[in-house]
């Protein structure tokens, strides 16, 4: 099934290039835009384009995954999915391939990312270990809002209202994190808000294991929330999908 998702894509060439292009969008333009936010006191990074590189992969991530309910959405009006209810596929395959087409998506394009950061001068003292924990928890991030997004389409059934949600929490959860600005100089509610915000955790994640002396406490703790809530969100996709499936 996720062979089957794979295959949907390579027949969208304008949606692989875009998807491709945007994050480099996002990387040299916000990089050249606020690279002298460095010289603000407490904020505690050499160059700019080191510190967004980690912000640019999670932004992707979650921009990417959370429409996978679109797709879900498609196949349910075009009857693919009912159709599919009876053959002997395991229903998390049905429901989560898509999920898991687009995680690897997502590890490819931040490699991606970190390759373009290194030809632009960004610096990765954590070395391959921890550029590999900000892929890993970047595809787990883009697994949190992918199946929330599938959830969010068995329940609603609605374009629009997919694409209300999706577009109010964009920017909110971004922002809302230290995707492009320190805790440290975000104002106060900012910074409580941050603490319980999934993209933060992942940045927190990544940052911290990428590091020249990684924060291992920061990993783990960060990481596991970030583990357990994609867990869950899984699981929920699947719940709203058996109520789908008794629907039918």
């Amino acid at each position: 099934m996720t062979q089957r998702q794979f295959m949907a894509f390579a027949r969208q060439p304008a949606y692989l290039i875009i998807t491709l292009i945007q994050p480099v969008i996002w990387l040299f333009l916000f990089g050249a835009l606020f690279r002298k936010v460095v010289e603000l006191p407490g904020f505690g990074a050499g160059s700019y384009l080191d510190y967004l590189v980690p912000g640019v992969i999670v932004m992707s991530a979650v921009s990417a995954n959370m429409w996978a309910g679109m797709g879900t959405l498609e196949e349910i009006e075009r009857g693919t999915l009912n159709r599919f209810l009876i053959t002997p596929v395991h229903r998390s395959a049905l429901m989560n391939a898509n999920v898991v087409a687009q995680s690897a998506t997502t590890a490819i394009q931040s490699l991606i990312i970190i390759l373009l950061g290194w030809i632009g001068g960004a610096h990765y003292p954590g070395g391959v270990l921890g550029l590999l924990i900000l892929v890993v928890v970047a595809s787990a991030l883009g697994t949190i809002f992918g199946a929330f997004s599938n959830a969010l389409g068995m329940l609603v059934r609605q374009r629009e209202s997919i694409i209300g949600i999706n577009t109010f929490l964009l920017l909110p959860l971004t922002f809302l994190s230290s995707a492009f600005m320190p805790p440290t100089l975000m104002p106060h509610w900012m910074q409580v808000v941050a603490r319980f915000n999934p993209v933060n955790w992942a940045l927190e994640t990544g940052r911290a294991a990428m590091a020249a002396h990684p924060d291992w406490w920061s990993v783990l703790s960060h990481g596991g929330w970030t583990l357990l809530l994609a867990a869950f969100a899984v699981w929920l996709s699947l719940r709203t999908f058996r109520s789908y499936q008794k629907s039918v």
